[in-house]
């Protein structure tokens, strides 16, 4: 359990981080016919004729809780650097009128600090339906929606769970044959930047990182083992494709230990990954504007974009 200053500093980070009003974006534009299967699509704030395009796909446990909404400002902090940006929506678990718990205290269990049960994380498959359909759509979507975006310089980043759903839809040419979602090749992608991703389901679940998120995502423990080939990104390695895990030191949510073991296995399987890691730093500041270290990621995506 944390102590209490440590829980304190991660209530401030997230309170800074959900207090940024929602932005609204330029263009909607769906890619399916669910209210779910949507991008919104955010302008470059900036005066350049083709900019980097970043496909943003959010966290918040893989519950419905939590919609792109809560990434509006990271989006636009984005746009206002220069980048295009496409910011994802999938289908979710649970009830969306219901706030998906997403503090510290889940990490003790499958229920939340008040000891109410959190909302199921995921669904199975759908939300790997609509991640892989966004991402085939999304050139066709991009000329239309976008023409400022230059999708030769593509870079995937995604939040928490989002950033699972980043290395996961990186590596769908590496999907066992008999997978729906996989390609013939990997995905014109100039990299992926995951920030505090839950990359490897066997650590997080020894953790119980969101409260049993990934066990739930695969539909429970009779599927877990059997899904993971399908789901986990750390059984999906290598990918062939640039990498970057940023990561905070301090980050309760999603613990430093289960980037680290994505990046252990991937030099197992012959191929670097970097791993950022920031002092002082917990799971919200990547993604607040706010923070110093929503800069860190910036930079990071801009290093493999230009």
């Amino acid at each position: 359990m944390p102590d209490d200053a440590a829980a304190a500093r991660a209530a401030a980070e997230e309170e800074s981080a959900f207090s940024h009003p929602p932005v609204d974006p330029d263009v909607t534009a769906a890619y399916g016919d669910h209210p779910d299967q949507v991008i919104d699509f955010y302008a470059p704030r900036t005066e350049s004729p083709l900019a980097p395009l970043v496909v943003v796909l959010h966290g918040g446990a893989w519950r419905a809780g939590h919609d792109r909404r809560h990434i509006t400002p990271f989006a636009d902090h984005l746009a206002r650097r220069g980048f295009a940006v496409a910011n994802v929506e999938y289908r979710r678990g649970g009830d969306p009128h219901t706030p998906a718990p997403h503090t510290p205290a889940q990490n003790t269990g499958s229920e939340t600090g008040s000891g109410v049960p959190a909302p199921r994380a995921g669904r199975w498959p759908d939300t790997f339906d609509d991640v892989a359909a966004a991402l085939d759509a999304l050139p066709a979507l991009v000329r239309e929606a976008l023409p400022q975006a230059d999708p030769r310089r593509t870079v995937l980043t995604g939040h928490s769970a989002g950033g699972h759903l980043a290395l996961w839809a990186a590596a769908r040419h590496v999907l066992p044959a008999d997978a729906p979602w996989r390609v013939d090749r990997p995905a014109p992608l100039r990299g992926v930047v995951a920030l505090a991703p839950i990359a490897d389901f066997a650590v997080a679940e020894k953790l119980s990182v969101c409260g049993h998120a990934a066990l739930q995502l695969l539909g429970g423990q009779d599927t877990f083992a059997e899904r993971r080939a399908y789901a986990d990104p750390v059984l999906l390695l290598p990918t062939g494709i640039a990498t970057t895990l940023v990561q905070g030191r301090a980050d309760l949510d999603v613990p430093q230990a289960v980037a680290e073991s994505y990046a252990d296995a991937a030099a197992r399987a012959g191929e670097t990954v970097g791993l950022t890691l920031l002092e002082d730093v917990g799971h919200f500041p990547l993604i607040d504007p706010a923070a110093g270290a929503c800069a860190v990621v910036a930079e990071e995506i801009a290093q493999l974009a230009w």
